[in-house]
């Protein structure tokens, strides 16, 4: 191993909003906050949000904006965790892929997440 992950860093036009925003999401402690760049770290990562003033936000589904990334949250129940999820400040996309194993949200930025019980014992049988 050359270096551990320690987590992605999404380009936003307000990072402190949109580290806020998935701290209501996943927890954690915002542990770098200047004007330019935010860090929320986690239970063995981090999450990076870097100002970019020509920033764009992703078309998803439509290609003409790709999506760059997407981060991906585990839950066993899918209907709470939407409802939570919501709550913090997230939109549901018109289009649900496969809504019984993941469903897809864009956070305040635009960026497309998803909540998904692969990995779960309430997941489809090959993801466990």
């Amino acid at each position: 191993m050359v270096a551990p992950f320690w987590g992605p860093t999404l380009d936003c036009p307000e990072p402190r909003g949109l580290a806020e925003f998935y701290q209501r999401v996943c927890g954690g402690e915002i542990t770098v906050d200047s004007e330019t760049f935010v860090e929320l770290r986690c239970d063995g990562f981090s999450l990076g949000f870097q100002r970019d003033l020509n920033y764009r936000e992703p078309t998803w589904p439509e290609p003409r904006v790709p999506q760059q990334c997407h981060l991906d949250f585990k839950t066993a129940d899918l209907d709470a965790e939407e409802a939570q999820v919501l709550a913090a400040g997230a939109t549901k996309t018109a289009v649900q892929p496969a809504p019984s194993v993941f469903r897809v949200f864009l956070d305040p930025a635009g960026h497309p997440f998803c909540l998904t019980t692969w990995g779960t014992p309430a997941g489809p049988t090959e993801s466990r």
